[in-house]
């Protein structure tokens, strides 16, 4: 099971005396997590300590205690916590329970020679949100803002998928303001306009979403799962068993990171490469590009032109001085607001262009705008190297400098997950 990036620590002290249903409380908690999949917990025998009651326990040559203090810990995912929580809390009557966001380096079974060749099912989440297909829109907009998700499986009463609402869907179909990941830089006034048209809306989840949905099987491969990403162009595939019920979800980066904590070789020998696997082979030349003195028209304008939503900035030599992305627009620009701007830049993923309407002219540049300094690689970088890049600081797309640092092409997860497969094939 893959547990990577944030997750929550759960801590339960309790007694070595206290028990559940006949068995010894901190065994009980241990076979029901494990019993409900959770990723694992251990269980810590204390030498001295006291609780709500005030009674010292200690555990010393001259007076074993048979009541001696247990910290019990628990390291999941957010969905598996809340899920389980409720159960914990009626077996824990006489104890106390605390909850920290821990940030989970590594997590797995040990290393593998070919980790593309596991099953899906090792690596896949299988906590998964869901709705049902007659589920409002609103719910599901307010669902997907809650939990922090870019996409939901629909599945019927008896858990068989139907089809998968992402928020391109809601922005075509349903008439959001922006992507998802950007709902938090909207105004208080546009959040309040977006929610009352939603809720004016008899639309359910059956009506916005794409059907019928792209799966893996959790017996396959993982490398049939990135195949499918690669040739559907999709970052996430749902995890369906040979009925068609859902049983989990794996994403892009799942799997990337898999095929980082593997140390799955990503390089290319001393020989000539194979075609698609250097840096030099999979980055995208044909990249929009704007000077540090660009205004805003001109950065939407190269943006809508290659249908991207991020637009490199060069100085006068070329070389990287930042990027901009759509959410960097909506951050930053004075006017944001502006309807104009938000519809062109929802245009960027419903690729439906929307009326150009001339934007406002701040005197605001590409150089205000920007997020500086960037993450580069060159073409002699490795992709193993430009895979922990991207994994460690978080970022989908990599600028390839020369050894000058001018701008030379672009390298994405995708094109790096196309590497991977043309190495292992």
């Amino acid at each position: 099971m893959q547990l990577q990036g944030k997750a929550l620590r759960v801590i339960i002290y309790i007694g070595e005396s206290d028990h559940y249903q006949g068995k010894a409380l901190y065994k009980a908690l241990l076979e029901m997590l494990k019993r409900e999949g959770a990723s694992g917990a251990t269980v810590t025998r204390g030498l001295a300590g006291f609780g709500a009651h005030s009674r010292i326990h200690t555990a010393t040559l001259v007076d074993l205690s048979v009541d001696l203090p247990i910290r019990f810990e628990w390291v999941d995912l957010p969905e598996t916590v809340e899920r389980l929580m409720p159960q914990v809390r009626r077996m824990v009557d006489d104890g106390l329970i605390t909850v920290e966001e821990v940030e989970v380096v590594q997590y797995a079974p040990g290393r593998r020679p070919d980790p593309l060749a596991q099953p899906v099912s090792d690596i896949m989440r299988r906590e998964v949100v869901t709705v049902g297909p007659e589920t409002p829109i609103a719910e599901v907009v307010a669902l997907l803002l809650k939990r922090g998700y870019r996409s939901l499986p629909v599945v019927d009463e008896a858990g068989r998928l139907q089809g998968i609402i992402t928020d391109g869907d809601l922005l075509r179909r349903a008439g959001l303001a922006t992507r998802l990941d950007l709902q938090a830089e909207l105004s208080e006034a546009q959040l309040k306009q977006q929610l009352a048209s939603l809720q004016q809306q008899a639309g359910t989840a059956a009506g916005v979403m794409s059907r019928p949905a792209v799966t893996v099987l959790a017996t396959d491969e993982v490398r049939r799962a990135v195949a499918k990403m690669m040739e559907h162009g999709l970052k996430r595939l749902p995890v369906v068993d040979g009925d068609g019920r859902l049983v989990g979800w794996i994403s892009r980066v799942d799997v990337l990171r898999t095929l980082e904590y593997h140390q799955f070789p990503l390089e290319a020998g001393p020989v000539t490469p194979q075609s698609g696997t250097t840096v030099a082979e999979l980055m995208h030349q044909d990249v929009p590009v704007v000077g540090m003195k660009a205004q805003l028209e001109e950065i939407v304008q190269a943006l809508e032109a290659y249908q991207q939503r991020r637009v490199v900035v060069v100085d006068d030599e070329q070389r990287v001085a930042g990027i901009i992305t759509d959410g960097d627009l909506i951050r930053r620009s004075q006017p944001a607001w502006h309807p104009g701007l938000l519809g062109r830049l929802r245009g960027l993923v419903t690729g439906r262009p929307a009326t150009t309407i001339q934007l406002p002219d701040t005197r605001e540049t590409a150089a205000d705008l920007m997020t500086s300094p960037v993450i580069t690689v060159t073409t002699q970088t490795s992709l193993a190297e430009a895979l922990r890049l991207m994994l460690e600081h978080k970022i989908k797309r990599l600028p390839v400098v020369d050894e000058n640092g001018r701008l030379v092409g672009l390298l994405g997860r995708a094109s790096l997950l196309q590497g991977v497969l043309s190495e292992a094939g």
